[in-house]
């Protein structure tokens, strides 16, 4: 990846510049390779002026793959209660996020990373790292089967995002909330509790 050299100064460009540097970063690396230091030197920026337009490095990576909300609101409804009930609270939570108006966003995020490389590596950290990782970890699980039981989750989510608002296949694309939570939660429930198969140890 090209490097810009020298120092940009303070000018309305340079938040952008600090943007499109860090989603090439982030993609490239990861989010938990990926430094604050780097994006700055690829920017040609201190690193200083990062965290003075954006504050943290989670902060910047939501902002530059322009998540129509923060992880860190949700978790906590999901996480609440007991771990018999996860799956459950889950899909409510997920299916109120998506029939609001940051669904339209979500679903424009996720019509371009089907699309574009670089974005689908930005939505595959986001979800595996702030939503997924945030909320596996509160529920106490082998640690040789956690990634493969958050993926299957993934799975069903990311299913459930392209039947009922991409492709609006009916009639999940119409069914009350509270139907699909009837008809999915379970599922949910059993990939993360329940058994599922042999777990290839690396």
């Amino acid at each position: 990846m090209a490097r810009r050299s020298g120092r940009r100064p303070g000018n309305p460009d340079t938040r952008q510049a600090i943007l499109a540097t860090a989603r090439e970063v982030f993609a490239e690396k990861g989010y938990d390779a990926a430094s604050i230091r780097a994006i700055a030197t690829g920017a040609g920026v201190d690193p200083a002026l990062v965290h003075h337009y954006f504050g943290t490095k989670e902060q910047l990576f939501l902002t530059a793959l322009e998540v129509p909300l923060r992880p860190a609101e949700l978790l906590p409804q999901v996480l609440a209660g007991g771990p018999d009930e996860f799956g459950e609270r889950l899909v409510r939570t997920f299916l109120r996020v998506w029939d609001s108006p940051a669904g339209t966003a979500g679903a424009a995020l996720f019509r371009t990373a089907v699309n574009n490389e670089w974005t689908a590596r930005l939505l595959r950290e986001f979800v595996i790292v702030h939503v997924l990782r945030q909320a596996l970890q509160h529920l106490d699980l082998e640690p040789d089967e956690a990634p493969l039981r958050a993926s299957l989750v993934a799975s069903q989510l990311s299913g459930l995002v392209m039947t009922r608002y991409l492709l609006k296949i009916e009639p999940l694309a119409s069914a009350p909330a509270e139907t699909v939570v009837a008809a999915v939660a379970p599922t949910i429930q059993r990939y993360i509790r329940g058994t599922i198969g042999p777990v290839a140890r690396p």
